[in-house]
């Protein structure tokens, strides 16, 4: 019979991009060669990432770092609105702020987010069929890391925002059989220098 093993999911949002988002920054670039580096000793198997440039680019650029580390394109690896609260769901002080926020998007982020963010959660939250444990790369965005992180706490649905990532920045979650999901470490920077750190991140969040 076969059982099932722990998954080590790594995320890891793109680098800085520049401002129409077409590509990444130098900066950027510096980024995703830095984070390839730290990750040269995990035994990834895969690396999946957003179908928009600057989470390619990023992808393409620290894979070049590993050794044989297949990527694939996903589109629910991509960047859309996860979920989109009601406002009875919100904090009554903080509601009419975040709905605004939302409303900023296109309707289509919105719109088609919801579904691309339930295949992301079955394509790869939770343990792995078989006896070896897996190690998997997703290259991403803010919003799609915030949900996963999200429902590895089993926060409620809308608590995906207000959670950010830096550029570059690694989170790793563990699932393993017959126990939570365990978020080893989120929004580490160790790998990056001093200058590289934060972007991304508005000024007053900086710590």
């Amino acid at each position: 019979m076969t059982g099932t093993a722990a998954r080590h999911l790594y995320l890891a949002r793109h680098g800085e991009a520049s401002p129409d988002e077409t590509a990444l920054t130098d900066n950027g670039r510096r980024q995703a060669v830095l984070l390839g580096e730290r990750l040269r000793s995990a035994p990834l198997s895969a690396c999946y990432h957003g179908p928009l440039p600057r989470a390619e680019q990023t992808a393409r650029l620290l894979c070049d770092r590993l050794d044989g580390v297949p990527r694939y394109p996903s589109e629910w690896a991509g960047d859309y609105i996860p979920y989109v609260p009601h406002r009875d769901e919100l904090p009554p002080e903080s509601a009419d702020g975040m709905l605004h926020r939302l409303d900023r998007f296109p309707a289509e982020e919105r719109e088609s987010g919801p579904e691309l963010a339930r295949q992301a959660l079955a394509r790869c939250a939770g343990p792995v069929k078989g006896d070896e444990p897996r190690h998997e790369l997703l290259v991403t965005h803010n919003f799609l890391i915030g949900w996963l992180v999200r429902a590895a706490l089993d926060a409620p649905p809308w608590r995906w925002m207000g959670l950010n990532h830096a550029n570059a920045a690694l989170t790793v979650i563990r699932y393993a059989p017959d126990r939570p999901a365990s978020v080893l470490f989120y929004n580490d920077m160790g790998h990056l220098p001093p200058e590289l750190r934060w972007t991304g991140f508005p000024p007053e969040l900086h710590a």
